[in-house]
């Protein structure tokens, strides 16, 4: 995290965005602290709410996406952009960006603006605005991010990077009509998307269909390596930025078995999560086969759930260690777990557990929990993406930003190579492609996996993020 007055400049500027944005989006961003942009690191959630798509969930700029007031500077700006005046719109825009320093769909329009006529390659950005506002700001920021550094230096073979912004509700039929929505526009060239692993499942077979590739900075569930079709020369089109399950898990195992030199671990899940029961899976099988075991498994989302019932259980089982498998929607009851573990087993648990909440509610009692995110902003000190995501946006940015920026240059990497939809799939195939991003190289396994390593955190106390705790990283042994 940034230090503490660089946080407290985000914290002002976070508010105003989001109070911008609509009341509803302030009341929850004020019930969790946030420290970094669009609050800090939920991981693979969902939503139950599943509005219909239709073409006002997909926008250059000329209408919003996000809900709520706009300021006149944003209204005017995007009404001049929806009339082809891009030189009022790029004042407009400006002025708006000024006043709302950290609100990516304001620079993703004026970056629309500025390109005007000019030749351009179009992509576009899909995730959950109006079910999940903080998590879709943060992938959007690691897009704009992106878009202009790319436009700065000129663009792609001299075109400059045009990005759609688009909304799924992360409700599976909602992206899949979605999906077939950006399939159908030629000039469309990728997908930066989608959000949880269930809809990005949802929409894998509508891209292959399509031949359109995605990238998802966010979904990590194994069954996404799967092929859509056994049938020689099978093409994969959806790829993600993040690794998967499988390397997380085989993280928390060896860590447990090596670091704390424990052999028997009690697994909480959600058993209505596809994210939660791959993370479960992968994780049980990487201790087995290396020599521990799974002594118990509880299901978070059982209507029968006890915290200090289901502890008691492990303890008797021989539990050693305690990992929490959570989702989203399964984090209170998890953090039920931490609180009345109270410290009494050492923890451990996955991307979702990595949340403001979890410090905030879990306190001292989740001093020491250990848990595994595809990237953290302190992971690789000489790395320049953090100070220039700093610059950009007036504070830190969490891995959802980082692994969604690293999707663009993915993108923007096959462009450069063959500005066709054929032509990146081809690019981001061969076993030769390698592109820079903010978590380092960015390769693709044949699968559409990223070829990459996982981070460990740990909680601790600290300053930083205003909660009286911090996540840092865990030195490499």
């Amino acid at each position: 995290m940034s230090p503490k007055n660089e946080t407290a400049v985000l914290a002002v500027s976070l508010l105003i965005t989001l109070g911008l944005l609509g009341a509803g989006a302030w009341w929850v961003t004020h019930r969790t602290p946030n420290t970094s942009i669009g609050g800090l690191f939920q991981g693979d959630g969902g939503s139950n709410d599943k509005p219909e798509a239709t073409s006002t969930q997909i926008s250059f700029g000329e209408q919003a996406i996000t809900e709520g007031t706009l300021s006149t500077s944003k209204r005017q700006g995007i009404e001049a952009l929806a009339q082809k005046n891009y030189q009022q719109a790029v004042a407009d825009l400006t002025t708006a960006l000024r006043e709302q320093r950290n609100d990516p769909e304001t620079l993703i329009f004026l970056n629309n603006a500025r390109i005007g006529q000019q030749k351009s390659y179009a992509i576009a950005v899909v995730a959950p605005l109006k079910t999940d506002l903080n998590g879709a700001l943060e992938i959007f920021r690691g897009v704009a991010q992106a878009q202009t550094e790319i436009n700065q230096a000129g663009g792609i073979n001299g075109a400059l990077l045009r990005v759609a912004i688009a909304n799924d509700g992360n409700d599976p039929e909602t992206a899949k009509r979605l999906a077939a929505t950006l399939v159908e526009n030629e000039q469309i060239l990728g997908v930066v998307g989608h959000y949880a692993s269930d809809v990005t499942l949802a929409t894998k077979p509508v891209y292959t269909a399509g031949e359109l590739v995605a990238i998802s900075p966010v979904s990590t569930s194994v069954a996404l390596s799967a092929s859509d079709t056994q049938s020689v020369g099978a093409r994969q089109y959806v790829f993600r930025t993040v690794p998967s399950d499988y390397v997380a898990a085989r993280a928390l195992a060896d860590y447990m078995l090596t670091q704390l030199q424990k052999k028997n671990a009690a697994v909480f899940f959600n058993s209505q999560s596809n994210y939660s029961k791959s993370l479960k899976s992968e994780f049980t099988t990487s201790v087995l086969t290396r020599g521990g075991q799974v002594v118990a498994e509880f299901d978070l989302a059982d209507a029968s759930f006890s915290a200090a019932k289901s502890i008691e259980q492990a303890v008797n089982q021989n539990a050693e260690v305690l990992m929490l498998a959570a989702n989203t929607a399964g984090l209170d009851r998890a953090l039920q777990v931490v609180q009345v573990n109270r410290q009494r087993l050492p923890l451990l648990g996955g991307d979702d557990v990595y949340t403001p909440k979890t410090l905030e509610v879990g306190g001292d009692a989740a001093v020491g929990m250990v848990l595994s995110v595809p990237w953290h902003i302190d992971g690789n000190p000489s790395s320049k993406f953090p100070s220039q995501s700093r610059q950009l946006w007036g504070g830190d940015v969490n891995w959802r930003t980082a692994l969604a920026y690293d999707a663009t240059q993915a993108l923007a990497a096959g462009l450069q190579r063959n500005p066709t939809r054929a032509g990146i799939q081809q690019t981001l195939s061969s076993s030769s492609f390698a592109a820079s991003g903010a978590s380092g190289t960015i390769r693709f396994l044949p699968s559409g996996d990223r070829n990459a390593s996982v981070q460990l955190v740990r909680i601790v106390p600290g300053q930083r993020s205003g909660t009286g705790y911090d996540f840092v990283p865990v030195p490499l042994p």
